[in-house]
């Protein structure tokens, strides 16, 4: 296996593990005890607010479809070249 390959699919488990936590860890309990425990001051009330949260879990989001994207560009390309033999 090339290195761009290995260092693909890394990138790629990198995206799906910290899009998986950034969707799922706002909303948890552990969230705000975790924060509450950080000298944060007044941003803390922000950090816990739904609409932080929810630009959380967006990002999050953005990661799962980059992985995707790149897991399909991956796939198919592979596909291609198998399929005219290059």
């Amino acid at each position: 296996m090339r290195s761009n390959v290995i260092f693909r699919l890394l990138f790629i488990f990198y995206c799906f593990e910290a899009g998986i936590f950034l969707v799922l860890a706002p909303w948890y309990p552990m969230w705000a005890r975790t924060l509450s425990q950080l000298p944060l001051g007044p941003f803390y009330e922000i950090s816990v607010h739904p609409v932080f949260r929810g630009g959380v879990t967006g990002f999050g989001l953005v990661h799962l479809i980059w992985g995707a994207h790149d897991l399909g560009h991956l796939l198919f390309r592979r596909r291609r070249r198998a399929g005219t033999g290059v």
